[in-house]
């Protein structure tokens, strides 16, 4: 049995939502609540000082948004939209949140939720890769119940989708699917091997075939190189081109 414990905080300027899903969190040994906050603002304030895993976010609020407010969250806080109103469903899965609850809802969809994301946590907790060896030769990862070691000088390149990864490999037709941020992997790789391009991408710099105009090749796959990665990108090419 798992002895994890997620943090969370309730937002939601009514009062009753408020309550009953503090009831609700009452009622579930594995959510510890922090704070009910009424506003958004509220929240954001509290944040700053105080580790939240989770949030269960109305959308409709007075001066800011739950959709604006879960934008500026960082990465480790995950959130779990609350609202009467059906049609936020598909903006709230593209920032995206871990599920989405329709009011009125009652304690049993609660929990499906809750427990949707204790899962998240769990993987998450038991899915960062672990480096071996100094020189970073190789790493294990979580997938299908299994690690695997991963060798990286077999990586074409990763790619992000919602919260797993891909890894895709040499000779492989198939990436390696696991539950791991972006973010999280990027900290662990070499920086001289290893850049990364776009909000979805960390490329194999070797790897890297042919460069057009702000596309990346690697193994037939085409890569968009976006603004915010672009300079330090075409800083590692000019480093390596031969000059004329």
């Amino acid at each position: 049995m798992s002895n994890l414990k997620i943090n969370c905080v309730i937002v939601d300027d009514e009062p009753m939502a408020l309550n009953l899903v503090e009831s609700y969190v009452e009622k579930t040994p594995f959510l510890v609540l922090k704070k009910k906050c009424h506003s958004a603002i509220e929240a954001m304030e509290f944040i700053k000082n105080e580790p939240v895993d989770l949030l269960f976010l109305d959308i409709q609020m007075p001066d800011l948004t739950g959709i604006e407010f879960s934008k500026m969250l960082p990465k480790e806080t995950r959130v779990i939209f609350t609202t009467a109103f059906d049609q936020y469903a598909l903006e709230g899965f593209k920032v995206e949140a871990l599920d989405y609850l329709l009011k009125p809802f009652d304690y049993a969809e609660f929990l499906a939720a809750a427990n949707k994301a204790r899962t998240w946590f769990e993987l998450l907790k038991g899915n960062k890769p672990t480096i071996i060896s100094e020189e970073k030769e190789f790493l294990f990862v979580k997938s299908e119940y299994k690690q695997l070691r991963i060798k990286l000088e077999d990586v074409l390149y990763f790619e992000g989708l919602k919260d797993y990864i891909k890894i895709w490999l040499k000779d492989n037709p198939k990436p390696i699917l696991t539950l791991m941020s972006l973010k999280s992997l990027e900290e662990e790789l070499p920086e001289t091997k290893f850049m990364r391009v776009h909000r979805s991408f960390i490329v194999a710099l070797k790897n890297v075939e042919v460069v057009e105009r702000s596309q990346i090749i690697i193994n037939k796959q085409r890569i968009t190189v976006s603004e915010q990665y672009k300079s330090k990108f075409l800083e590692y090419i000019n480093s390596n081109s031969l000059n004329l």
